[in-house]
């Protein structure tokens, strides 16, 4: 433990608190540096040195701002090469439009202006001055991520199993796959009966009561024949169709269940 528990740790160094300054502390001259103004490169700089002395972008004087320019680049010329030589070039370019101003101006013709060296330099910070307002219009446009996030919301799904419903062709395959059983057990016989639809509907009704499903197959019996089949299932299908019972299947080729329909009590 330290000696100095009263006193809030000013550092720590691995973990472990440190109450004063080491004397041995040193403190390179160059971990700390701060830029009051920043620029996005030289065209940058000549722009916020026109603005900040109020200068005539269209009468610009040179000598003043090349003077204020080379003061810049000094300072970064130290730090910062490779950044510097952008701005070198810059200051060449002020330097020639000066002296090329004090030279005589070249002969034209009459009624004609002469040219002035320092018209490429103002349509450039012109255009540069543009396509700054503009990027900070854009830039005050709310961003997603920055300004506004995209709201996402949870839903979560029922608990109660919804099952795909069953196809016609679902059906048919799974009556002629009845029909074929019932070919392998029937007798031959030559009998006359009547057969009720409705009393086979009633049939079915009783065989589903009580109970959550009923697989589809169950519903017949092939040892009664064909002509029992067609009308269990024709039954079958006049429930479905006064939606008395539900035909469900959990998935394609999945077995065929049959179940009473649910009515909410009233």
């Amino acid at each position: 433990m330290p000696e100095v528990v009263d006193h809030v740790a000013v550092a720590r160094l691995y973990g472990e608190p440190l109450f004063s300054m080491p004397q041995d502390l040193y403190i390179p001259p160059d971990a700390l540096e701060v830029f009051l103004e920043a620029f996005e490169g030289p065209l940058d700089l000549l722009l916020y040195l026109i603005r900040k002395q109020n200068f005539n972008i269209l009468d610009i004087p040179m000598a003043g701002l090349t003077r204020q320019y080379l003061v810049y680049v000094e300072e970064i010329r130290g730090r910062n090469l490779e950044l510097a030589a952008e701005y070198l070039l810059m200051a060449a370019m002020l330097i020639e439009i000066k002296s090329r101003m004090l030279l005589p101006p070249k002969k034209v013709a009459p009624g004609q202006e002469a040219e002035d060296p320092r018209a490429e330099l103002v349509r450039r910070l012109l255009e540069y001055e543009r396509i700054k307002l503009a990027a900070a219009k854009l830039n005050a446009l709310p961003q997603f991520g920055r300004d506004f996030l995209k709201a996402q919301v949870y839903i979560e799904q029922s608990l109660q199993p919804r099952f795909p419903d069953v196809d016609a062709v679902d059906l048919k395959d799974a009556w002629a796959g009845l029909l074929q059983r019932a070919r392998l057990v029937q007798r031959h016989r030559i009998t006359r009966a009547e057969l009720s639809v409705r009393e086979h509907m009633s049939l079915v009704l009783k065989r589903l009561q009580g109970r959550r499903f009923v697989e589809f197959e169950e519903l017949f019996d092939p040892a009664k024949g064909a002509p029992v089949l067609v009308v269990t299932f024709i039954a079958l299908l006049e429930l479905a169709k006064e939606t008395l019972v539900e035909i469900t299947q959990a998935e394609v080729f999945a077995p065929i269940y049959v179940r009473l329909a649910y009515s909410p009590a009233a």
